[in-house]
């Protein structure tokens, strides 16, 4: 009962002084709105990278088969395949995806009406293994249906030579040695990806980039497994490496890209197999992330502190008005800890409100921002979802920064208020302040 009476004493209080309150109000919700803003659009940005890259490297663990027998590409024959999918499945890895595809990297060259320009990336691909991944991909206009002799190709490529769907090119790759191959291919769509995982990119079936660079029909070059909650891919990865390396020569684990870099300079024959995560391949990104964490973490504590400064001069201010109101509660019955928990009371409905109307603030920012175009920010793509900046507001970031806001707000607010009720009675109806 007591509790109620103080709780409603706190709200009476509260309404009554609320244009006292409303510079605290305010500074309350914008500084946890940028805060959670802040927080998001970096929890977003990671988010976008990792999703980008797991979509590149088709899956969260990828195994890739590293073959001195075949200098233009990674190799696995057909038998080798088949036994890293019977592993996998005799694992329970449980994926919710699984892709097998041929990788020719920075061995081809697409030729359009007498210009040619050099690609990047060649993926061979099982179109109806992984029609779920290519139809949630961003197009300019509506792709056609993929077969053995069609492409889909990045749009920045496409662009430089003027390629519209439905165009013929011809795609030259290299086999090995000195010698190329070449074969005629429709352009069944264009992908709008101009990410660095995107930029001078084609995608065509994987049996018949094969035949071009002289793989058997049943070949490879990696396999990824793609699951719905990625927060277990370690584990799965130590499973996997250590079922694989009883067969195969099995690299060690590998925390980062110079890892891998220096393992794959060493010298070896015929097929080493490594097991790898998107965390290896994005080192170098997660580098360009802490940097961005950092300067936030910055941010960050500038943002609690103006919090805490305003939360000290708005209630010395109050209570210097509120000395008397104070001192006749303390003479009518309240003990010190009463009048004290009140104004904590206060405080914490305040810096309630001020949450809410600061988490709506901060949504308000990231729905304005997602509306603007970064296309004019070099290499920024990597950390956009079809072009858009994206916040990725999650649960654990949110409760942290709610708890930031009250270790701020309520030891300034107590300090103050322990001050001011420790006086003597006659001092407090007599008006004295702090």
């Amino acid at each position: 009962m007591k509790l109620i009476t103080m709780l409603l004493l706190a709200a009476q209080y509260l309404f009554r002084y609320r244009r006292r309150y409303l510079f605290l109000f305010l500074a309350l919700a914008f500084g946890f709105g940028i805060i959670s803003f802040i927080r998001a659009a970096k929890d977003g940005m990671a988010e976008n990278v990792y999703f980008s890259a797991r979509g590149h490297y088709a899956g969260d663990i990828v195994i890739r088969g590293d073959n001195a027998d075949y200098s233009h590409a990674d190799h696995f024959d057909g038998e080798d395949t088949a036994f890293i999918l019977e592993t996998a499945e005799q694992l329970q890895l449980d994926p919710s995806g699984t892709a097998v595809r041929t990788d020719l990297y920075g061995r081809a060259s697409v030729y359009f009406n007498g210009a040619v320009m050099p690609l990047k990336y060649v993926q061979g691909i099982d179109w109806e293994n992984e029609a779920a991944y290519f139809s949630a991909l961003s197009y300019d206009g509506l792709p056609g249906n993929p077969g053995d002799d069609t492409m889909l190709l990045s749009e920045p490529l496409a662009k430089s030579l003027g390629i519209r769907q439905g165009d013929s090119v011809v795609l030259e790759t290299e086999t090995g040695g000195a010698a190329k191959n070449t074969g005629v291919f429709v352009i069944a769509g264009i992908i709008r990806d101009s990410s660095i995982f995107g930029y001078y990119k084609a995608y065509i079936a994987r049996e018949t980039l094969n035949s071009l660079i002289g793989f058997d029909a049943g070949d490879c070059s990696f396999i990824g497994f793609t699951f719905k909650d990625h927060s277990r891919t370690p584990q799965k990865t130590v499973l996997l490496r250590n079922a694989l390396a009883q067969k195969f020569p099995t690299a060690p684990f590998l925390r980062d890209r110079e890892d891998y870099n220096f393992e794959r300079s060493k010298n070896w024959e015929g097929l080493r197999v490594f097991v790898l995560t998107i965390p290896v391949f994005l080192s170098e990104v997660d580098q360009l992330l802490n940097a961005m964490d950092i300067l936030s973490y910055l941010l960050y504590g500038m943002m609690l502190i103006i919090i805490m400064v305003s939360a000290g001069v708005t209630y010395r201010l109050i209570l210097h008005e509120r000395v008397r109101e104070i001192g006749t509660m303390r003479a009518i019955g309240f003990y010190e800890r009463d009048v004290q928990f009140i104004l904590v009371l206060e405080a914490l409905g305040l810096g309630i409100l001020s949450l809410i109307a600061g988490f709506f603030f901060a949504r308000l920012l990231s729905a304005v921002l997602a509306r603007l175009s970064f296309a004019w920010f070099p290499g920024f793509e990597i950390f956009l979802r079809n072009g858009r900046l994206t916040a990725l507001y999650l649960p654990k970031t949110t409760v942290i920064n709610i708890l930031a806001v009250f270790c701020m707000l309520l030891p300034s607010i107590w300090f103050l208020s322990f001050r001011v009720t420790r006086n003597h009675l006659p001092l407090l109806l007599n008006g004295d302040t702090l």
